[in-house]
């Protein structure tokens, strides 16, 4: 007996002013309880459906499982994947409450929310546990002329931060030195692959406002260019929260011609609540 076919609802995470957003492509997988799904198939699905991502949601008792996958693989986890289940959830349970859930990856359980914004949905998440330190030398060396920068034109800023996997930000002085930037995509990826990273996030200086652009890149995954970061993002509000900046706006997605913003509040303990605004285009 043949499998039946996943339904895959693409959603558009993070959006600017209503537009743009990252598309990604959300499976409930409870809705077709025949698609057994392996990894070969949840691989195959962002491609198919002309996203970088997909997130694969699962209820389990009082939990939603979330599983994020890119063509190259499984990811440990995934801002903008997060957003968009929040906001399908949340449009399924209809109502004008906001939504509450708790959230499962393979690495811990934590809370999110979503509720409806006039034809949109807002969501907000905690992603966890931000680990900061400086990179070395050697990833220095490796990574940053592989943007186009020299090993030292970025400045003492740079950091390896994770949040379910390490990755660098990197910070440039303007939004027009972020948007000039044209990496060697094939050297940055070797570099990553050798220390285990993500990707590089390279984001302009914040205003007072702790208003900023920023592009990931992430070939390792996959993922030339992300339209939007939100863990990045997360990272990158720790690090500034040691600033005395608590609250951020990055824009992403401009290069590709999808305008994106994510927001990020830090508390005590450099706890941080990741937001974005949604919209479900297919369901």
């Amino acid at each position: 007996m043949t499998p039946a076919t996943p339904h895959v609802t693409v959603v558009r995470a993070c959006l600017r002013g209503g537009a743009g957003g990252s598309p990604t492509a959300v499976v409930v997988e409870d809705d077709t309880p025949g698609a057994r799904l392996g990894d070969a198939e949840r691989r195959r699905i962002p491609a198919a459906w002309g996203t970088s991502h997909a997130v694969y949601v699962r209820r389990d008792g009082d939990l939603t499982d979330l599983r994020f996958f890119t063509a190259e693989g499984e990811l440990p986890a995934c801002g903008h994947g997060t957003v968009a289940a929040l906001a399908l959830l949340a449009a399924r349970e209809g109502g004008d409450r906001p939504y509450r859930a708790g959230l499962r990856t393979g690495q811990r359980v934590f809370a999110g929310r979503a509720e409806r914004a006039g034809d949109r949905l807002t969501a907000a998440f905690d992603p966890g546990r931000v680990d900061l330190r400086e990179p070395t030398a050697e990833e220095r060396a490796l990574v940053l002329p592989a943007l186009g920068l020299a090993p030292e034109a970025a400045g003492p800023d740079v950091r390896i931060a994770g949040v379910g996997r390490e990755r660098v930000l990197v910070p440039v002085a303007t939004r027009a030195a972020l948007a000039a930037l044209t990496p060697d995509l094939d050297a940055l990826r070797a570099a990553c692959d050798r220390f285990g990273l993500l990707g590089a996030y390279v984001h302009s200086a914040p205003t007072p406002e702790g208003v900023l652009a920023a592009r990931m890149f992430a070939p390792s995954i996959g993922v030339p260019e992300d339209i939007a970061n939100a863990n990045s993002t997360a990272c990158l509000a720790a690090h500034l929260a040691g600033r005395g900046i608590t609250g951020i706006a990055v824009d992403m997605g401009d290069s590709l011609g999808s305008p994106a913003t994510i927001t990020a509040t830090t508390g005590p303990g450099r706890t941080v609540e990741l937001g974005g605004t949604a919209e479900i285009m297919t369901d």
